[in-house]
């Protein structure tokens, strides 16, 4: 959670990223209602954490079964014949001539070149779809629709008709509906009617909830808006100069950040990976502070905890964001436990 008192300290995220619209907060997936699940916190509330069995889960998405209900998720879509043109303007990523049933991811930023949106997307030859973040997709639109001045797009909420579901890496599952969205190296999300959803889930069973998508993400090194980004996160810091930002590309709101900081090579913060000490029972909430376990819990706040999960084979690990000369070897203290880093984005 945001601290107001502490707005330019590394240690505490803020909230702004994590607001959702009304209408998509009080979602409840059917899926809910299958053996065993429980229902998901912020900010997947909406769908389940796991049917039961978590370390299961995880293992069955490893062997590319099951899939993961992600119908929480906002759904955008964009049509005209100059959409790709439009959207090449304002997101971060090179779009404009996009290939049909190519999946990419790319970012929208502030005039700061801080992080504010993040779209996963395809084009299928008539409409570019995305989808983003629970209780985004209002916000995308609003921001989409002030932008497009004379273009011939039209842009529109889709959330209501579309759901979203994860197929793990090497899944066999027939894709009998939807369109591949987002690729990464532990699966792909797909669009399917939002209608299908039950029948899908019974078709392509087991359900597995996203704290095993949420490990398997952290696993992979995956940045998350809302968790490991704050009010002032640029892209260099957690990674998404490679997935998301095109260096070769201008005229998008943000880009001189991109550039500055791209030439100097100083991103004032890093993203690591957290090995956690297996003997605490509990793991570091998001925003819980990190310093040097040398200094013990009140020294100096180095950063702070993004995302914590317990994965079935590495254990409690986590994602934390810290500042850039925080030491590479030195051993990390993550709330109350002591952790090892690893490194993500090179100091």
């Amino acid at each position: 959670m945001a601290n107001s008192a502490h707005p330019q300290d590394p240690a505490h995220p803020d909230s702004t990223t994590e607001a959702t619209d009304a209408t998509e907060a009080r979602y409840a997936s059917p899926l809910l209602a299958l053996p065993g699940a429980v229902a998901a916190e912020e900010p997947d509330a909406g769908v389940a954490a796991h049917y039961g069995e978590l370390f299961r889960e995880q293992r069955a998405l490893a062997r590319g079964e099951g899939f993961v209900d992600l119908s929480h998720r906002g759904v955008v879509a964009v049509t005209g014949p100059q959409r790709l043109e439009w959207l090449h303007l304002l997101l971060t990523q090179h779009v404009s001539e996009l290939p049909p049933g190519h999946a990419t991811e790319a970012l929208i930023l502030t005039a700061h070149g801080h992080v504010e949106h993040v779209l996963y997307l395809v084009d299928d030859g008539e409409t570019t779809w995305a989808h983003t973040e629970p209780g985004r997709a209002g916000a995308l639109v609003a921001y989409l629709e002030s932008m497009r001045f004379m273009y011939r797009v039209e842009v529109s909420d889709r959330t209501a008709d579309l759901a979203v579901v994860h197929l793990p890496a090497g899944s066999i599952a027939e894709l009998d509906a939807g369109l591949t969205v987002r690729e990464t190296a532990y699966g792909r999300d797909v669009l399917l009617p939002r209608a299908e959803l039950p029948a899908f889930a019974e078709r392509h069973a087991p359900a597995v909830g996203v704290l095993a998508w949420e490990a398997l993400r952290v696993e992979a090194h995956r940045p998350r808006l809302g968790r490991e980004t704050d009010h002032r996160t640029i892209p260099h810091e957690i990674g998404w100069l490679d997935s998301a930002v095109h260096l070769q590309k201008g005229c998008y709101r943000g880009q001189e950040t991109v550039a500055r900081v791209q030439n100097l090579g100083r991103p004032p913060r890093r993203l690591v990976f957290l090995h956690l000490d297996g003997s605490e029972v509990t793991l570091p909430e998001h925003g819980a502070p990190v310093r040097l376990a040398a200094d013990g819990p009140e020294g100096r706040q180095l950063g702070f905890v993004t995302t914590a999960v317990r994965h079935h084979e590495l254990g409690p690990v986590a994602l934390a964001l810290v500042k850039r000369n925080t030491a590479p070897d030195a051993v990390l203290l993550a709330g109350q436990t002591v952790a090892n880093q690893e490194i993500v984005v090179a100091p």
